[in-house]
């Protein structure tokens, strides 16, 4: 299986697929619940919106923002994985990529694209951090979207766009239920999951407040 390297972590050919079919999914299924939930996109005439100027607008900010949240949350995953000696490799759901495009299209968000598969031998501390990675990749991914947010225009769209994304992303990923990081990050230490729990949600509930929801 061919591989490339990226500063000393392998990526597959496979996983490099999985990762932009995903990519590209998340783009398309937030563009057209964007659109759909502020009233641009009305059944029957979807169709007619996806192929319009304004769905090319907000898809490019959603590759931008959600897109890369998605990708650098589970890169981060994979990183600090494969740091602590695993073999770690990103695998699509493809039928959930399927029912997440499908959703918006009726004005549901739904986002399960996949996860990261890691195997090795890891301490409970170790399987912590692993997890605790990808929340804190989208914390730190708001800090830079943040500045955009004051410039205005097309940059000030996705500026909110990846702040309020972001911020929703590692407060959801911290629940502490089922596959979600929180559960792991919890079991591991009980002050570490509350701390960045709580900073998480206060700070999904800033972003929603600071830009509301896009309308572009």
């Amino acid at each position: 299986m061919s591989a490339v390297r990226i500063s000393g972590v392998r990526f597959y050919s496979d996983e490099i697929r999985d990762l932009l079919v995903a990519w590209a999914a998340l783009g398309v299924a937030f563009s057209v619940f964007i659109l759909v939930a502020t009233g641009r996109a009305v059944f029957p005439d979807i169709a007619n919106a996806v192929f319009s100027p304004t769905f090319a607008r907000v898809f490019t900010a959603s590759m931008l923002t959600v897109g890369v949240g998605f990708l650098l949350h589970e890169i981060a995953h994979k990183v600090v994985a494969v740091r602590f000696g695993q073999t770690a490799s990103f695998k699509a759901d493809y039928r959930m990529l399927a029912l997440c495009v499908g959703a918006a299209f009726a004005g549901f968000l739904f986002a399960a694209p996949g996860a990261v598969y890691h195997r090795g031998r890891i301490t409970r501390r170790q399987g912590g951090l692993v997890s605790v990675a990808g929340p804190l990749t989208n914390v730190g991914l708001v800090a830079l979207f943040l500045p955009l947010v004051f410039v205005g225009g097309f940059l000030g769209e996705v500026g909110g766009l990846g702040v309020l994304i972001n911020a929703f992303l590692a407060a959801f990923n911290m629940l502490p239920f089922g596959p979600l990081d929180g559960k792991s990050v919890l079991s591991w230490s009980k002050p570490a999951f509350a701390v960045v729990f709580a900073g998480s949600v206060l700070l999904a509930v800033g972003a929603f407040l600071l830009v509301g929801f896009p309308r572009f």
